[in-house]
């Protein structure tokens, strides 16, 4: 079996990601006293006893995980934003373009990605890689997600109501800055010049969250029409266990869409909305922030590193 430890196991990810792992018969997880879990030289014997480390911690935590491993044969798979746009690391996006999933397989090191920017990418890289998006396009992208994206603090500041940071507003928007610690990784990972404006924004429910991406389809290379953008993303996900592209015609017949509904699972489904008469679109990605756009991610790049079946744990 293979041995696998997460640091940061007592965190939102990491307790899925146990959840996940705790029934398989094809890996051993390592466990560490909850009294010692900041203890270096107790997590430094664990993360090097490990075949792979699976890291839900703060980005300099993560940081030091990395350091204090001296096992040559130590894998790692990085939930925080750390190591998204490092040298050496492989993005964990399998699904982002051919060979990815090959690249996952055999690195040593994956980083994997935000939950905006799972969303993010899957909607512009595909247009990107096909010449129908200019990297100089002016890329402006929305959306909404559950609080649980926000980690332990803003999970805090809906549900614990003795917490000072506590809030009872069903909706806010935030990133006012316009410095989403997720850019960096959507900027490289779909080639764009520019730094997309990115409006994020955060309900009172748990999980769950949509990522739009609204376009002007004259300002597109050649003037594609919704069909065209369909096909686009239909081809670039054909074929994928965990990405699906929902048809025209289903997508004709929604009036709402709701964040949740993919909640649980692994999915990332994809939608192209708009107006021909206008000449604009409205593309959205609908995904679990906690599931590929967190712990799912990292079972299922776990699965692709230890070359095991992609989709185990994750049905």
């Amino acid at each position: 079996m293979a041995k696998v430890f997460i640091d940061g196991e007592a965190g939102t990810t990491g307790l899925q990601i146990r959840d996940r792992l705790a029934a398989r018969k094809d890996i051993a997880l390592i466990g560490i006293d909850a009294g010692r879990r900041k203890d270096a030289a107790a997590r430094g014997e664990k993360l090097n006893q490990a075949d792979v480390v699976i890291l839900c911690l703060p980005d300099d935590a993560a940081r030091e995980a990395v350091a204090l491993i001296t096992n040559p044969k130590t894998k790692v798979i990085d939930a925080s934003t750390a190591h998204r746009t490092a040298a050496g690391w492989a993005y964990g996006f399998p699904e982002m373009a051919p060979g990815q999933k090959n690249a996952i397989a055999g690195a040593a090191r994956v980083s994997n990605p935000g939950c905006w920017a799972t969303g993010a990418i899957a909607l512009i890289r595909p247009l990107v890689d096909a010449g129908v998006m200019a990297p100089n396009y002016p890329v402006t992208l929305g959306g909404v997600s559950g609080y649980s994206g926000g980690g332990k603090a803003m999970i805090a500041e809906f549900e614990d109501k003795s917490s000072p940071t506590y809030t009872d507003v069903p909706y806010r928007i935030y990133g006012l800055e316009l410095a989403h610690k997720h850019l960096p990784e959507i900027q490289k990972h779909t080639g764009l010049r520019e730094v997309p404006v990115f409006s994020p924004s955060v309900g009172r429910y748990a999980q769950g969250m949509l990522v739009e991406l609204p376009l002007y389809l004259s300002l597109l290379s050649g003037g594609p029409s919704l069909s065209d953008l369909h096909a686009v993303l239909a081809r670039a996900y054909d074929g994928s266990a965990f990405v699906n592209v929902a048809s025209p015609e289903e997508a004709q017949g929604i009036k709402t869409l709701a964040p949740t509904a993919l909640n649980g699972t692994n999915l990332l489904r994809l939608f192209v909305f708009g107006s021909a008469k206008n000449g604009q679109a409205r593309l959205v990605a609908q995904l679990d922030n906690l599931g590929k756009g967190a712990s799912g991610a990292a079972v299922q790049n776990l699965n692709i590193m230890l070359g095991l079946p992609e989709a185990e744990s994750l049905a």
